[in-house]
């Protein structure tokens, strides 16, 4: 998060157009609006919190195999598209941070892709194949560091930066212009006639044009991203080195091994990221940390940080951006890919409210549908299934302690952790978006929702969507 704390908003207030999410989506949006009049952000925590903040923040056209899906899922052309358009966000960037002065660490590394096993091998060099085809240059050469690699390959014109320095250089220059309210949650959005009425817990924002900036938008109908989408989730250990490598690297196909270095000018570090998965499936963090940890060769010692992160996977493997009705704009789904995808979604609805061209955004209409989209939905509607109906079945997970309990009181399902001074911290255990049952997070001390990522804090307090509400429990 930036490091100066932002107002809340105190008013109910109309403006044109009302961006919500200040992360890189949304604020790199309000940058290219800039000169535009009456804009508002608002933002249901800080700048900069949740996925911009624990992200890799690779800026990376070389994204593992992700041409060969896009490939199976559409065709060739589409697949060139997409990646012409992380070529084009990547220049977005660069333009921005170059002409602006953004000092935010940005950096030009070699990216690898690497095949893990085996198996992984023949996807890889199609990918090659593919990219070479569209006269990217790509070399073959061993990963720089001791990982276990069948096959590896480069590109040179990627980079890695700090993503908190850059929202606060694209504040410094919006500020005078575009307000930005933190911790001004918007709960719901009416559509009417000339204008949205979107709802904070205490005021009114009316807004002509609506841009839905956030990671998972739960404004919408409940069940808008379910059917369309699943949550994957993925474990960053955060260690001490010696030594900045200067590259990232992330290996293809399924459970991705993916590593950068980041040098803050005091210390060296190494983030690491591994056993990524869909949240239906596995729930037990500790055991996945310790499995980043022993991918990577890193000590106990060395740790300074670890924590998850969420991504919303698509259908067909391509992002929902654009319009979705009249005056509203969205921007989710970025499959791992977040930073490119992120200011490619600024540029497109920038241009779009702009009235000006954009090649790119026919591929991404969030309204698309594909008959290949067919062949993932049931895969999709297991996956909600199963996290619904196993969330309510198993409670009491087998890798808990003793410290937690379930248990029912006035007919209202409750969750109570203890704590190492023996507080109890009890919570109503249902989430609020669609009442799938909580998974006690020991690692980050949180509760967690299996079935889209909802999250609250040990007491209950929702601190990331696309639950609206807290769960903390009142005694009455």
């Amino acid at each position: 998060m930036i490091k100066t704390k932002k107002e809340t908003l105190k008013k109910n207030i109309e403006v044109d157009i009302l961006i919500i999410g200040a992360g890189i989506t949304g604020m790199t949006t309000a940058y290219f609006l800039k000169d535009l009049k009456n804009i508002l952000i608002v933002d249901a925590n800080r700048i900069g919190f949740g996925v911009t903040l624990n992200t890799t923040a690779k800026i990376n056209y070389f994204q593992d195999n992700m041409y060969n899906k896009i490939i199976e899922s559409s065709d060739e052309k589409v697949a060139t598209k997409y990646l012409k358009s992380q070529l084009y966000a990547i220049k977005s960037i660069k333009k921005i941070i170059e002409e602006e002065n953004i000092d935010c660490d940005f950096k030009k590394v070699k990216s690898y892709v690497f095949a893990k096993n085996k198996n992984d091998v023949r996807s890889l060099i199609k990918e090659v194949e593919f990219l070479r085809k569209n006269k990217i240059k790509i070399y073959e050469k061993d990963l720089p560091i001791n990982i276990k690699s069948y096959k590896s390959f480069y590109v040179n014109d990627t980079y890695i930066f700090n993503p908190i320095k850059y929202l606060e250089g694209i504040y410094n220059i919006i500020k005078d212009k575009i307000p930005v309210y933190e911790n001004t949650k918007i709960i719901k959005i009416e559509s009417l006639w000339t204008h949205f009425n979107c709802y904070t817990i205490n005021h009114i924002i009316k807004a002509k044009k609506v841009i839905i900036a956030t990671h998972y938008p739960y404004f919408l109908s409940p069940l808008y991203l379910p059917f369309k989408s699943y949550i994957e989730k993925s474990y960053i250990v955060v260690s001490k080195v010696n030594k900045d490598l200067d590259f990232t690297c992330i290996s293809n196909g399924r459970n991705s091994y993916s590593l950068r270095f980041y040098n803050d000018k005091q210390n060296i570090y190494q983030i690491s990221l591994a056993e990524n998965h869909n949240t239906a499936f596995k729930q037990n963090d500790d055991y996945h940390f310790d499995k980043v940890k022993n991918i990577f060769n890193i000590k106990d010692s060395d740790i300074v940080m670890k924590y998850t992160n969420v991504d919303i996977m698509t259908m067909d493997n391509l992002p929902f951006i654009g319009k979705l009705k009249n005056n509203m704009y969205i921007a989710s789904g970025f499959n791992t890919w977040g930073m490119t995808n992120g200011i490619l979604s600024a540029r497109i609805i920038s241009n779009m409210i702009l009235n000006k061209p954009n090649i790119y955004k026919d591929i991404f209409n969030p309204n698309r549908f594909k008959l290949t989209d067919l062949k993932k939905l049931p895969y999709i509607l297991f996956s909600q299934t199963k996290s619904f109906i196993g969330s309510k079945l198993y409670k009491n997970k087998p890798w808990y302690n003793s410290n937690l309990s379930f248990f029912y009181k006035k007919g209202k399902s409750l969750a109570c952790y203890k704590d190492k001074n023996d507080v109890n911290h009890i919570i109503y255990n249902k989430c609020p978006h669609l009442g799938c049952s909580l998974i006690f997070n020991e690692s980050e001390k949180t509760w967690d929702c299996p079935c889209h990522s909802s999250r609250f804090n040990i007491d209950g307090k929702c601190i990331k969507g696309p639950s609206n509400y807290d769960i903390s429990y009142k005694e009455r």
